[in-house]
């Protein structure tokens, strides 16, 4: 076990001193490498960043008005029907959005469910079974121009989808019922 953290710890510097030996072996100007690496990511980060702070700011007013507690409670009986608990919907939903935000919701749900109650486990498994789909498909594709996007959307829905009633499933086995 000590060997693992030592492993976990060095993880990092190894690899920059082997990207760095093997630049410097292989006669490659490293330094020169990294500026423009550095310049293309910045780049990358000017054309995105307009989309996330749209991202940010539209998540920022859909928990600031309310709505996804009204969405919430307009999915209430269809979810009943499935068996998802209702307190569950919106970090379900706007975890299809951001990261961050679906964690501040999750962490409301702990402090008024407790971590090892259904909802509680039910959240912890979806954050850690879903991704973020339309912020990864608007950074991505975002940051290469892509404008058709074909079937991802409906295939990053569906897994989040299975995802959910995985998580479901999986909570209701963990905590009894």
């Amino acid at each position: 076990m000590t060997f693992l953290l030592f492993l976990s710890e060095a993880m990092v510097p190894l690899m920059i001193f082997y990207m760095v030996g093997f630049g410097l072996l292989s006669g490659r100007p490293v330094l020169d490498d990294f500026i423009r690496g550095a310049r293309d990511g910045m780049k990358t980060v000017a054309g995105i960043f307009p989309t996330l702070v749209g991202l940010m700011v539209s998540v920022g007013v859909l928990r600031s008005s309310g709505l996804l507690d009204a969405l919430g409670e307009l999915l209430k009986a269809p979810a009943a029907l499935v068996g998802l608990p209702a307190p569950i919907l919106p970090a379900a939903l706007v975890r299809l959005v951001s990261n961050s935000a679906a964690t501040g919701l999750v962490l409301d749900l702990f402090k008024e469910y407790g971590t090892e109650s259904r909802i509680g486990l039910m959240a912890s498994i979806l954050m850690g079974s879903t991704e973020t789909v339309l912020y990864c498909m608007s950074i991505y594709f975002g940051s290469v121009g892509i404008r058709k996007t074909r079937y991802t959307l409906a295939g990053g829905l569906l897994a989040a989808l299975v995802s959910l009633a995985a998580s479901a499933v999986l909570s209701g086995l963990m905590a009894g019922g």
